[in-house]
């Protein structure tokens, strides 16, 4: 990219995920608290079945632990996403017979997007983790919400890992269908206002169209894969009690004797074992659910339909969908303008052809 360096994209990722983070987290709340299997006990009226004030309450609770982990991933996502489209432009050359190369555009940007969100997730997962356990925290406690989940962990935290292939599940699928609309709608939003010649060129406006294509996909999305997104907040939000009830489970199976053999740690040669064993179950997708002692994420999605019915796959579906339109629009929005704009600062250009 002529214009833009590693560090543009990365300081311009940042900057877009911490506006977003600050600005609509409260809204990531709600639909956490929405989805959550205590909704009902926690945050209605047990008379009038209407939420209570306690679900308006400490809507900020985890904040921090997103942002930091929030400004890597995003600068991960971008930076990957812009290098891989590079890549995949270049071995997908276009021809006289197909003016965009073999395979459509559409597929390159929802490949490239993938990949990005596979790194990106490895990185927000455990802030993820705390993030949605954070929320829940009565938030009339007098310690820190985040510290409150992270103690939680402190024996385990391997643990924070786990609802990766649920988060990758969920956005995988979204992105694939996000960035392929998004850059379609921009480039009609464009076209149209090139054919009225009201097109100006200018940042603001560059930033605006993006912002409003960014959202209006993001949207669609969003409402399209609310069933994914309830089923991983349920099995992140069960992350806390997985990993007290292992650390509790091996405590009981491996105490140690007088004479028994200790590792570096003072663990028992057994109890390190078990807990590499753990460890690598957690991490690794392809080992079955049932082998780890949890549910799989088809089971989970089959109790919510048995306590809720169909309609409780949805559940926040709406309140995601408003968020998310705000969300993705200031999050793609400030990101190309602040590409542009850093890029501008250095007397260089950045072709529209190498923008999202």
């Amino acid at each position: 990219m002529s214009g833009n360096s590693n560090s543009d994209i990365l300081l311009a990722g940042a900057v877009a995920a911490f506006t977003v983070d600050l600005l609509v987290y409260p809204l990531d709340t709600l639909k956490t608290r929405i989805q959550s299997p205590n909704y009902a006990k926690l945050y209605t009226n047990a008379t009038t079945q209407k939420p209570n004030p306690a679900l308006f309450r400490g809507v900020y609770q985890g904040v921090g632990s997103v942002i930091i982990a929030t400004l890597p991933s995003s600068g991960a996502f971008f930076t990957t996403y812009e290098r891989t489209k590079a890549f995949f432009n270049h071995i997908n050359p276009p021809t006289s017979s197909h003016p965009n190369g073999l395979v459509p555009t559409p597929i390159v940007h929802s490949g490239a997007s993938s990949i990005a969100e596979l790194v990106s997730c490895a990185i927000l997962t455990p802030a993820e983790v705390i993030k949605q356990n954070a929320q829940m925290v009565s938030a009339g406690s007098s310690t820190n919400a985040t510290m409150q989940t992270l103690a939680k962990f402190k024996s385990n935290p391997l643990a924070l890992w786990r609802g990766y292939t649920a988060l990758a599940g969920r956005n995988l699928p979204f992105t694939a269908l996000q960035f392929p609309m998004f850059e379609k709608m921009k480039e009609m939003i464009k076209d149209h206002r090139d054919r009225t010649n009201k097109r100006t060129g200018t940042i603001f406006e560059s930033g605006m169209i993006t912002a409003v294509s960014a959202g209006a996909a993001g949207t669609v999305a969003a409402i399209i894969t609310t069933p994914i997104d309830v089923v991983k907040t349920r099995i992140m939000l069960s992350a806390v009690d997985d990993a007290v009830h292992e650390v509790s489970s091996q405590q009981k199976s491996t105490r140690a004797g007088p004479d028994s053999l200790v590792d570096a740690f003072g663990k028992t040669v057994q109890s390190s074992k078990a807990t590499a064993k753990s460890a690598v179950r957690n991490l690794n997708p392809l080992v079955s659910p049932e082998l780890k002692g949890k549910k799989s994420a088809w089971k989970i999605g089959q109790e919510i339909v048995h306590e809720k019915g169909v309609k409780g796959l949805w559940r926040g579906g709406a309140l995601r969908g408003v968020w998310t339109f705000v969300g993705s629009g200031l999050y793609l929005g400030v990101y190309e303008s602040g590409r542009v704009y850093l890029a501008s600062r250095r007397g260089e250009h950045v072709d529209e052809a190498e923008l999202i």
